[in-house]
């Protein structure tokens, strides 16, 4: 289904004496803390991106004293980047569970401009979710970077994602939303409003529904954000609204899979392969689908390949939710098939992308192991262009992993992933790490330097600047400057057997100059602490030790060509048409729901009743719509308390012809006899019928 949580990097605890003192890196990196996880790594560079550089992050967690000796070996993997439109980066990384995240910045003003070699004097900001727990005084975090009395524990590390708001219209700083993964209770959110120096104290039931995986951010706006996630119990990916800046995530809610698309993608029984999902992404644009969200995923191709034979995921979906921009508590998605592999295909890799450019037009990429698949789509995710290759050169009929992409103005497009130096699945050890015992850190099966022969791995980078063209033109770059990494890359999640000090992507953004920014993991670098824990520090052999760290490089002058005029995506004066409401009556009962009869019927439900600590949401959409005179009848699965097995029958009336505001009626079945009735009538809000929407 999906990759689960990325496990902390070492199990066991070793001693270890070290130095508070903070250190300076060769990138004038600041805030570092020392002893570092690797030396601290600038290559060369590789045109047209800047060196090569590493990010400090701690050896170990906590700091080992003589009081308290004992420490986690700490590592950075998975990392993601964003870039606020006022130029500031932010990397973000997992240590895995129970150790929490990391966070760098860059701003130019505050952290010193560039390096005279290109490279950029990144803040360490310590850990965003350790906040609250261990170090949390006066509205900030303290004491979470180096210090002995941070324990390296936080409710998170399995995953994380960030995002950036708009400017504060009163600050002018932009809002930095962090989320990081415990399984249970779930999704930890935080966020800073003063460019990651302090965050908020951890929410660790940021998700309404608990047992998360995998979960995604975007935001928008100076205050708004959006979180999705799958929910283990259906494997439907739930998407949560904030508009507090990522404190909470309770103000809307809306599934991306469809009830049609459900029987294919979800899991509506224990064998079902259902999805992957990619990170979630919002129209940023100026034009009237500013707002709107978009879901993509990977599942098989019909319900008889998710339910029956157990078929891989060939086929790639997008959910599209054009009403999520209408602010209302529910919000719904339609899905549509973006491509469809042949029978056997397997497109599950680890992780589908999808962007949006400055003018609505919506990007797709994903790998099959050996090759990049890149389409687009000119109507909100209603068609597709036909997927077609797009690695070039040296990477074709090579391993290929891990795509990425990123896009803005008009058709500007960045496709970053990892390739390897021949051919060959990334799991395979055989073709990949050849010479050596079948296992993590097995050894040569002769001599100490097999790492020679095997797999040599670097970043890889597309760019066009008319990408929803039919035919759209990419120029292809390497941007690391050194092998990064060699052997097998995992995109199996944890249930894969090959290596997985990289974890399973890597992340490309870009910045107000339309240049790439990269963050990826990199563990080329032996540890200083293999010879303790191996006995050796034999860069060649596969016994020492090392860990993935996060690296970063970026394009260093703005790509010629890119277009930042046009038209916007869609057609113009297109509709669809839903129906609405939201409101409360006189017991303070809330209600909210979204449903439509064409193309299918689907909808969110909403309810909540406060006197019985009671809060229903439909689960995997809505059936039977109906209409009598002026009221709309509709039957569902709902979840209650969070809980499924429960059914409920909803109906909603509009008075305003008769000077009213409206009613509503809900009961609920469930197990055991459960059984709940309520009729109410609206002192506040609306019920509408009939709405037309533009897409």
């Amino acid at each position: 289904m999906s990759k689960l949580l990325m496990p902390f990097v070492v199990a066991s605890t070793l001693s270890f004496a070290a130095s508070t003192l903070l250190a300076q890196s060769t990138a004038n990196e600041h805030n570092c803390p020392s002893t570092q996880a690797i030396p601290p790594f600038v290559g060369s560079g590789s045109a047209p991106f800047s060196p090569n550089q590493s990010l400090c992050l701690p050896q170990l967690a906590p700091t080992p004293t003589r009081l308290s000796p004992l420490a986690f070996i700490v590592q950075g993997v998975e990392p993601g980047d964003r870039v606020d439109a006022q130029g500031t980066v932010y990397v973000v990384s997992i240590r895995g569970v129970p150790g929490g995240v990391d966070l760098w910045r860059w701003n130019s003003r505050l952290d010193g401009s560039a390096n005279g070699n290109g490279t950029l004097p990144f803040k360490y900001e310590g850990q965003p979710d350790n906040c609250g727990i261990y170090g949390f005084t006066g509205g900030g975090c303290a004491k979470n970077v180096g210090d002995p009395t941070n324990l390296g524990l936080a409710p998170g590390g399995g995953d994380a994602d960030i995002a950036v708001n708009g400017p504060d219209p009163i600050t002018h700083i932009p809002n930095l939303p962090l989320t990081s993964l415990l399984l249970a209770p779930g999704v930890t959110g935080t966020h800073s409003t003063d460019r990651g120096d302090n965050f908020s104290p951890p929410n660790v039931l940021a998700a309404l529904i608990g047992g998360d995986d995998r979960q995604w951010n975007d935001a928008i706006d100076a205050k708004t954000g959006y979180l999705a996630y799958h929910d283990i119990g259906t494997f439907n990916i739930d998407v949560q609204r904030s508009i507090d800046g990522g404190l909470t995530y309770a103000a809307g809610l809306g599934e991306a899979i469809d009830a049609a698309t459900f029987p294919a993608a979800g899991a509506p029984t224990p064998a079902s392969t259902a999805n992957l999902a990619a990170q979630i992404k919002i129209d940023h644009s100026n034009c009237s689908s500013r707002g709107n969200l978009y879901q993509l995923f990977v599942a098989p191709n019909d319900a008889l390949e998710n339910n029956v034979s157990g078929a891989p995921m060939r086929s790639a979906y997008v959910g599209v939710s054009i009403d999520a921009k209408l602010d209302l508590p529910a919000f719904m998605f339609t899905d549509y098939k973006v491509y469809t592999g042949p029978v056997g295909a397997r497109n599950n890799n680890i992780f589908p992308a999808l962007a949006v450019d400055q003018f609505g037009f919506l990007y797709s990429v994903w790998s099959d192991n050996r090759n990049i698949f890149f389409t687009s789509s000119s109507d909100h995710g209603k068609t597709w262009t036909p997927a077609r290759v797009v690695n070039q050169g040296a990477t074709v009929g090579k391993a290929n992993v891990f795509p990425w992409v990123a896009a803005d103005a008009n058709g500007h497009v960045v496709v970053a992933w990892l390739g390897a130096d021949r051919a060959g699945n990334s799991n395979d050890r055989a073709v990949m790490e050849p010479g050596h015992t079948p296992e993590d850190n097995g050894p040569c099966t002769k001599g100490t330097t097999c790492m020679t022969k095997w797999a040599k791995w670097n970043v890889y980078v597309l760019e066009t600047v008319n990408g929803h063209a039919a035919t759209p033109t990419f120029t292809q770059y390497t941007a690391s400057d050194h092998v990064i990494h060699r052997g097998t890359v995992s995109t199996g999640g944890l249930g894969g057997g090959a290596d997985r000090n990289l974890a399973d992507f890597f992340q490309v953004a870009l910045d107000p100059q339309h240049r790439a920014n990269i963050s990826f993991a990199d563990d080329h670098v032996v540890s200083p602490l293999s010879m303790r824990r191996t006995g050796t520090d034999n860069p060649d052999d596969p016994v020492s030790f090392r860990v993935g760290v996060p690296y970063f490089t970026y394009r260093l002058q703005p790509p010629a060509g890119v277009v930042t005029v046009g038209s916007c995506a869609g057609v113009q004066g297109e509709q669809e048409v839903e129906d609405e409401g939201e409101g409360e009556d006189e017991q303070h009962d809330e209600m909210s729901f979204v449903d439509k009869q064409q193309p299918e019927e689907n909808g969110t439900l909403i309810y909540h009743d406060p006197g019985q600590s009671l809060d229903v949401t439909s689960s995997n959409g809505v059936r039977s719509i109906s209409y009598s005179g002026n009221c709309v009848s509709f039957i569902g699965d709902a979840k209650v308390n969070g809980q499924l097995g429960y059914q409920f029958i909803f109906g909603a009336c509009d008075f305003s012809a008769t000077g009213g505001i409206g009613s509503f009626s809900i009961s609920l079945t469930g197990p055991a006899g459960y059984s709940y009735q309520k009729n109410g009538t609206l002192t506040t809000g609306f019920v509408k019928f009939h709405q037309m929407v533009q897409p």
